[in-house]
């Protein structure tokens, strides 16, 4: 008899053996699901207001959505363990996505990050690098022991910052650091020593003022000059923030009301249906609608989270850990830079802000996220 086999007998034997719900057969976490959809469904309410109900686009951005749909239910349904066997050839292949993007991609706004194949939209492959980085590096440590010895962090680093200085070349010094963040808590989350953190942490802080002066490009240098003083440019480099700041502002308690915002109506609000889109929310729904839009997104973190803590599986604990955590830095970075804590980096708030790419490579994530819940849970629970 197959140790399967011999698992569900005995779970019968003990009257552990029950029916699984049509959720568990279809691969899909009804929380997560849940919450998802509803985010999806106000952020499309405040992306109509924001775009001053352009249809194309809107129309454009719910296709995008119904193919990140598709996407999510068909990760759902693929073991992770398959996943991880081919995370490496994943990897080479999404680094050479990013080697073609600086001889042969398009380019917007003084920057070289988007591929045009024939016949398909135009993406950009640091997008899908978001997701295969984690994955990567979880598939790397979960071969090894924990926590890991001195050389595999060496190699993991390695692994890491390949993609991230492809990144930072086009130049996307935001999204660099952000996909770098990614892979940063697989390591953590490894379990390597705090005293290697913090010495990074320190050498990094040292390394400053070497990047001020010999890598960061003069519009680098403004968006960090205006985050300490916007009102020094005000009508120049710190318009976009002392707009947003004023449009969250005048929204209150409660705000204007939906399709009633001034800021972006008037077109004082630069960028209002992408990076500051919560601007576009706050005035018009006020306080309440960006506690709404928090909870939202704490709800969809906090499951992420509970998936990575009842894993039995190190590779899917390390991977569930880091992308929910990954997209709780999306959610901080944006949220931070439109409030004016944070540079402006020229990220977009996930799942609300348009954008396509964007949208299928985060409800990729959720699949595998739900992929992780179904396929990693102990032998007795279920029986088939």
């Amino acid at each position: 008899m197959s140790s399967s086999a011999y698992v569900r007998q005995l779970s019968g034997g003990f009257g552990l053996e029950k029916r699984r719900s049509i959720w568990e057969r279809l691969n899909l976490d009804p929380p997560l699901l849940f919450a998802l959809v509803v985010l999806i469904s106000f952020g499309l309410m405040v992306l109509y207001s924001a775009t001053d109900g352009n249809q194309a686009e809107l129309r454009r951005q719910v296709i995008f959505i119904g193919i990140a749909l598709i996407v999510m239910f068909v990760v759902a349904q693929i073991d992770v363990r398959v996943m991880r066997r081919w995370a490496p050839l994943m990897y080479l292949f999404s680094l050479g996505l990013l080697v073609l993007v600086l001889f042969f991609g398009s380019s917007s706004n003084g920057a070289q990050r988007w591929l045009d194949f024939p016949g398909l939209p135009r993406f950009q492959p640091s997008e899908i690098m978001k997701i295969v980085l984690p994955l990567t590096l979880a598939a790397y440590f979960s071969r090894r022991a924990i926590p890991p010895r001195l050389k595999h962090i060496g190699w993991a680093l390695v692994i890491l910052m390949l993609p991230a200085a492809l990144i930072a070349i086009e130049p996307d010094l935001g999204t660099a650091l952000l996909i770098a963040v990614s892979g940063i808590f697989v390591l953590l989350l490894s379990g390597i020593s705090w005293k290697l953190v913090f010495s990074a942490l320190g050498a990094g802080i040292l390394s400053i003022p070497a990047m001020w002066i010999f890598y960061l490009q003069d519009y680098q240098k403004l968006r960090i000059l205006t985050f300490l003083n916007p009102e020094n440019d005000p009508l120049g480099a710190g318009w976009n923030i002392i707009q947003s700041k004023t449009a969250i502002g005048s929204g209150g308690l409660y705000g204007k009301g939906w399709l009633n915002g001034v800021q972006s109506r008037l077109d004082f609000l630069p960028e209002g249906q992408t990076d500051f889109i919560v601007a576009v929310l706050g005035e018009e729904f006020g306080l309440a609608g960006i506690l709404f839009l928090l909870t939202l997104y704490l709800v969809i973190i906090g499951r992420g989270l509970y998936i990575a803590a009842v894993s039995t599986d190190m590779f899917m604990r390390l991977l569930a850990g880091s992308i929910s955590l990954t997209f709780f830095v999306y959610v901080f970075v944006n949220i931070g830079m439109v409030s004016g804590i944070l540079p402006v980096v020229g990220v977009p708030l996930p799942l609300v802000s348009l954008g396509g790419t964007s949208v299928v490579t985060l409800m990729l994530g959720f699949g595998i996220l739900m992929s992780i819940h179904s396929h990693g849970k102990t032998a007795f629970r279920y029986a088939d």
